[in-house]
C-alpha cells in the first residue's frame, strides 16, 4: 500500500472509531450496575469505587443495603471509615452522624445542623447474591436485570468470583462478544483451533440496545474444562455458544454441549451459564463479577471446584490480555491509534456505537 492510501486508510479508521464508545467516552450513569456480591456487605462498612464514585456499602439492620457516597459533608472524611450506630453512619473525624438518606442528623459540637449537610444516597436492591446500585441522578425508572437462573439454587449449581481488571469496561463487553480469541488467547485453557472459523449467527437491534451471537463447533474435541464434567472427553462432541449484551453492567454467556453420535435430545441436558457482571470503577479500571452455573452434576462439589478454578485460569487471561491492551494504548495520544476491524466484530461495533449514544444521552 503506498503512503498516500495509507494515510487515507489511517483517517478513514481514526473517523469510524470517533463513533465508538472507548475509555474516554462518559460513563452510563442512568442504569442498574452491581456494587457488590451479597456476602460482601456487611455491618462492617464497605468501601467500593463505582462509576468514578467513591461508595460506602452498609447492611442495614432490617437486611436491606444502605448505599452513600463515601465522603463527609463536613470535611470529606471517607464515611468507611466511620463507626456504625443502628442504621446511622458517624463520621471518624468530628463525629457527624448520616442517616441511609445522607442527610447529617447531628454535629456533636453544635445543636443545629448546617443547612445542606448531607451526601448523596444511592437506590440498592438485593436480588439473589447480587447488590445493584442505580447510579443515575434521577430515581430509577425501571427494576434491575435479572436472570431466573441465578436464583434457581435446585436447577443450577454456581460459584462466583470478583476480579479486578485494569483496563476499560468497554473493551471486556468487546471481549465478550466477539469469542474468536478463544482460539488464541485462550488456545492453553478453554480454546480450540477450530473456533475461530467455526460458523455464527448474530442478531443487532441497536434501538433496545440488545446484542448476541450464536456459534455453533460441530464437530469438536471439547477442552478438558466441559470434557471432564460432561463426560465427552474423547468423543466428537457438539459445543453451541450464545453470547448476548443485555446492558452495559450484563454480559451473559450460555453453551450447551452433547456427543454428536447421539440426537440431542436423547441425551441427558449439559448446559453452563455464566453471567459476566462488568461495573466500572474509574476510566481504565472495571469491577468483573462472575457468576458461573451448571445443569449437571448437581451434588458434585469435586466438579464445582475443578470447573472453578479452570474458569479462572481462562479469565484470567482475558484481564492479561486487555490489560496489556491498555499499556500499549497509553504510549499514543489518546484516539491517536488507529484500529482496523474484522468482520466478526459487527456486534462488538454496534454495542460500542450504542453506549456512545447513551452516554451522550445519559443525565
Amino acid at each position: 500500500m503506498d503512503q498516500p492510501l495509507a494515510d487515507r486508510a489511517r483517517e478513514a479508521a481514526l473517523r469510524f472509531q470517533a463513533e465508538l464508545a472507548d475509555e474516554r467516552t462518559p460513563f452510563v450513569f442512568d442504569e442498574w450496575y452491581v456494587a457488590a456480591f451479597d456476602h460482601e456487605v456487611t455491618r462492617t462498612p464497605l468501601a467500593r469505587r463505582i462509576l468514578g464514585v467513591p461508595l460506602m456499602l452498609l447492611r442495614r439492620t432490617d437486611g436491606g443495603v444502605m448505599a452513600l457516597e463515601d465522603r463527609c459533608a463536613h470535611r470529606s472524611m471517607p464515611l468507611s471509615l466511620g463507626t456504625v450506630d443502628g442504621d446511622s453512619i458517624v463520621c471518624g473525624y468530628h463525629g457527624a452522624r448520616f442517616g441511609c438518606d445522607g442527610v447529617c442528623r447531628s454535629v456533636p459540637s453544635q445543636s443545629i445542623v448546617p443547612p445542606g449537610a448531607r451526601v448523596r444516597a444511592f437506590a440498592a436492591e438485593q436480588l439473589g447474591p447480587l447488590v445493584w446500585i442505580w447510579m443515575g441522578a434521577t430515581p430509577p425508572d425501571r427494576d434491575p436485570p435479572h436472570l431466573p437462573w441465578i436464583s434457581d439454587t435446585e436447577g443450577w449449581r454456581a460459584s462466583r468470583e470478583r476480579l479486578h481488571l485494569r483496563a476499560s469496561y468497554v473493551r471486556l463487553h468487546e471481549n465478550l462478544l466477539d469469542l474468536t480469541h478463544l482460539s488464541f488467547l485462550h488456545a492453553k485453557t478453554f480454546g480450540t483451533p477450530d473456533y475461530a472459523s467455526a460458523p455464527y449467527e448474530t442478531k443487532i437491534d441497536a434501538e433496545a440496545g440488545h446484542f448476541s451471537l450464536l456459534r455453533r463447533v460441530v464437530p469438536t474435541r471439547l477442552p478438558p474444562v466441559w470434557a471432564r464434567p460432561t463426560g465427552l472427553e474423547g468423543v466428537d462432541a457438539a459445543r453451541i455458544t450464545s453470547s448476548t449484551f443485555h446492558s452495559p453492567a450484563l454480559h451473559e454467556v450460555h453453551a450447551r454441549f452433547h456427543a454428536c453420535a447421539i440426537p440431542e435430545d436423547q441425551q441427558p441436558s449439559r448446559a453452563i451459564r455464566t453471567a459476566h457482571i462488568v461495573t466500572p470503577e474509574t476510566a481504565t479500571s472495571t469491577h468483573y463479577f462472575i457468576h458461573h452455573g451448571r445443569n449437571f452434576g448437581l451434588e458434585d462439589g469435586e466438579i464445582t471446584e475443578f470447573m472453578h478454578g479452570q474458569l479462572l485460569a481462562a479469565f484470567q487471561e482475558d484481564i492479561d490480555g486487555l490489560e496489556a491492551i491498555e499499556r500499549n494504548l497509553e504510549n499514543y495520544p489518546p484516539g491517536a491509534a488507529h484500529e482496523i476491524s474484522f468482520r466478526a466484530d459487527g456486534p462488538s461495533l454496534a454495542m460500542r456505537r450504542w453506549l456512545k449514544r447513551r452516554a451522550t444521552l445519559s443525565p
